[in-house]
């Protein structure tokens, strides 16, 4: 991908969207693909870019991340998110938190330290010694709960220096036992990157992209020489295996962008150097608007 020129691409659920929630979920995703495009606009590095785009989406009730996440059996609400810098293939990812109103933070803060993967109290008292601030967990205050349209975010982006990142962000699944833990924080299941072959953010059932390890899979597909769409496509068709849903986005090293689902939905926005950002709700509508 020639200098100058970055791309990122954000999603906000594999999911069934309701006609009343169609704006929420465009507007919310475009917000975050223009929180992304200002710092990689600018100069910055992909996983800055991913961290500001997750950021925003965390922040976004819409989506089942941050403010907005799913309680679980009990009540209580834990949190899990993880992000990759595809320069080193370097790895930050929390899970099971339940006092941090940007878990992406403290993900980031994670990266490139010892730990890959931190949890629960722990990974609080982490990020809170690395400078991220800890809240009331009511000051989360989701305001729509529960809410089964919701899923998990996610964002891949490739700087102007050709270096690219992945991340998520979950509220979990509703109604599951407290300490479950899905795809969001494991690095070859709900994401990837890797500069010598793309990036990969997933949403879906968590359960199911685990034992397929999705992004695994479509990061292989993409070193064995498919194109981003071909790899998410065929790969995804690895779900019926285990009567699995969710959605993809993936960036190649040259920049390339492939979407797909097989859910009735996929909430999805893109911004990049030579385009402005749009939004979509549906892979195949995003693949549209790329073609005008």
């Amino acid at each position: 991908m020639p200098d100058a020129r970055w791309l990122l691409v954000v999603h906000g659920g594999a999911k069934t969207i309701e006609p009343k929630k169609e704006e929420a979920n465009r507007r919310g995703c475009l917000a975050a693909a223009n929180a992304g495009a200002t710092v990689l606009r600018y100069g910055g590095g992909a996983v800055q870019a991913v961290e500001a785009a997750i950021r925003s989406l965390e922040d976004d009730p819409t989506f089942n991340a941050g403010r907005g996440s799913s309680p679980q059996a009990s009540g209580a609400i834990e949190m899990d998110a993880s992000i990759m810098d595809g320069r080193d293939l370097s790895i930050g990812g929390v899970a099971g938190v339940k006092r941090l109103k940007h878990p992406i933070e403290a993900a980031r803060v994670v990266l490139g330290k010892p730990p890959v993967l931190m949890v629960a109290d722990g990974a609080e008292r982490f990020a809170a010694d690395h400078g991220v601030a800890l809240i009331d967990l009511a000051e989360l205050d989701p305001a729509e709960t529960p809410n089964p349209e919701r899923d998990t975010v996610g964002c891949v982006a490739i700087d102007m220096h050709g270096h690219l990142a992945a991340g998520t962000s979950t509220g979990g699944l509703e109604g599951m036992p407290e300490g479950r833990v899905g795809d969001t924080a494991l690095p070859g299941a709900g994401l990837y990157a890797d500069d010598a072959v793309g990036a990969v953010a997933l949403s879906g059932d968590g359960e199911a992209i685990v034992r397929v390890m999705l992004a695994a899979r479509i990061t292989q597909a993409m070193e064995n020489g498919s194109g981003p769409q071909a790899a998410a496509e065929a790969v995804l068709q690895q779900l019926a295996r285990v009567n699995g849903e969710a959605g993809a986005i993936v960036l190649d090293r040259q920049g390339r962008i492939g979407a797909a689902h097989n859910s009735d939905h996929f909430a999805l926005a893109v911004a990049g150097s030579d385009m402005e950002p749009r939004a979509a709700l549906r892979a195949r509508e995003l693949a549209d608007l790329l073609d005008e």
